[in-house]
């Protein structure tokens, strides 16, 4: 099996954990694990869908997502602050079984090809290596994220794991697992060069770039995260998302007509990474779009919906057409109707996921170039890359000339909140910017209420089962 052949990649069955499967074929299956359901565990809860499971999970987590509805009880846990202090919630085991599997079958690869400190001779075994080094190292920066406050050193962390078949590991340090991270995707960005990928399902040199700069921004390194991040801007070639593809609105002065938006086809020339669903996956209800989109029949067509928190989406000036991405009812709540939906808009229409996933844009390295630039001093190339990037979405953006020190990060995160809503992107944002947020009226719990990044309740517990079975815990 190769991935020259679309059908071949998007199998039903996931191969990651065949013994005598060809590398590539091995790392197709881990691409597959990333949106398959029942890949934390469980047989079979509906947030339980792989990584854009997750970025449900972190989403709620930052407090940028608001659950206006307890219909079917999906997410309460989270919402209500349940899960995150107790380690026998299921909320807390299943993003720990989904990375650890995919760490486990990139080990697999990675043995397969010599081992973790071998470098593989043959070409195509470098683009196989490279692409397992970045999905070891993207498992274990999720799992940084989930399962610690932020960023501490010498702070014990999670279990590493290099190799198949290793016994239980006692923690590793913050630095220990970071470190780690950085060789993994430094060595990725050199074994890549060169790598065609024949789809966006699959890691090249661009996307483990990205996840580089975000481990650089994540430890507090800014100036390694801008160069990473300008790097990627200008070298690979990827445009901005543009104002029509960013937001379903009258698109020219005077019209009535509609059109834009959507965040479903992975085409769109601004997206580096990301997975395209077709009805052989099997998904439905039990899906991101199931649980976002209003078009997709399942959990959001009926109800439980999720918004833009109303502070948030409050402190966006009048003239920014992101505004335009929530529809706003009555009682409040905003969902993102205008900025994630089927693009056939019939009131749940699509049975069958076939709209796609996305788990990285260009976009995002704009941003992150803007604020790690601002945080080492380099303010006026900050806000030079903010204001050129904002012309796309705010009709005047002079404002920023004014902005220094603390004010310019703060709208540089505000910034970042709003153009990645509901993307998986704000509790990256969130933990690297120590910030606190409160929750707005929308939110059904703990209205008003602050929650600063160190908050026991925006972070996950390691859960009982790698606890009691972990020895050397």
């Amino acid at each position: 099996m190769t991935v020259s052949c679309r059908e071949e990649f998007l199998e039903s069955a996931p191969t990651e954990t065949i013994g005598d499967a060809p590398a590539q074929t091995k790392l197709n299956g881990l691409y597959l694990m990333m949106i398959n359901t029942g890949t934390g565990g469980t047989d079979l809860d509906h947030d339980d869908f792989g990584q854009k499971g997750y970025d449900i999970y972190s989403d709620l987590l930052s407090q940028d997502m608001a659950l206006e509805a307890v219909n079917y009880g999906w997410y309460v846990n989270i919402a209500n602050m349940a899960a995150q202090v107790d380690f026998t919630n299921t909320v807390n085991y299943k993003p720990w079984r989904y990375y650890y599997r995919v760490i486990a079958g990139a080990n697999d690869v990675i043995d397969a090809l010599g081992g973790t400190d071998s470098v593989p001779a043959a070409e195509k075994d470098k683009f196989a290596m490279g692409q397992a080094k970045a999905l070891r190292a993207y498992a274990y920066f999720y799992l940084m994220q989930f399962y610690t406050k932020g960023y501490s050193a010498s702070e014990a962390a999670i279990p590493v794991y290099t190799k198949s078949q290793m016994p239980a590991a006692p923690k590793s340090t913050q630095a220990q697992v970071y470190a780690l991270i950085v060789d993994d995707l430094t060595k990725a960005v050199d074994y890549l060069e060169g790598f065609d990928r024949d789809n966006k399902g699959m890691i090249d040199q661009g996307v483990a770039k990205g996840l580089l700069a975000y481990a650089y921004a994540a430890t507090g390194q800014s100036s390694q995260a801008a160069v990473v991040s300008k790097d990627i801007i200008a070298n690979y070639g990827y445009p901005t998302t543009t104002k029509a593809q960013a937001v379903r609105m009258a698109q020219t002065p005077g019209s009535t007509v509609l059109s834009g938006g959507g965040f479903n086809d992975l085409n769109t020339p601004s997206w580096m990474w990301g997975f395209d669903i077709a009805v052989v996956n099997g998904l439905d209800l039990v899906s991101w779009w199931g649980q976002i989109d209003v078009f997709t029949y399942s959990y959001a067509s009926v109800g439980t919906r999720k918004g833009i928190d109303i502070g948030l989406y409050n402190s966006m000036r009048p003239d920014d057409i992101r505004r335009n991405q929530f529809v706003v009812t009555n009682p409040a709540q905003n969902y993102p109707g205008n900025k994630f939906f089927d693009p056939n808009r019939v009131s749940q229409g699509q049975r069958q996921v076939t709209t796609d996933y996305i788990y990285m844009r260009v976009d995002e390295f704009y941003m992150l170039a803007a604020e790690s630039l601002a945080k080492s001093g380099q303010e006026a190339e900050a806000k030079t890359i903010l204001k050129n990037y904002l012309a796309n979405r705010i009709t005047d953006v002079s404002y920023i000339d004014t902005l220094a020190g603390t004010a310019l990060q703060d709208e540089i995160y505000k910034n970042t909140r709003l153009e990645f809503w509901g993307e998986g992107k704000s509790y990256l944002a969130f933990k690297r910017n120590r910030a606190t947020v409160t929750r707005g009226t929308n939110h059904l719990f703990y209205v008003g209420q602050a929650f600063p990044y160190t908050d026991d309740r925006v972070s996950l517990k390691i859960p009982q089962e790698e606890i009691l079975n972990n020895p050397n815990f």
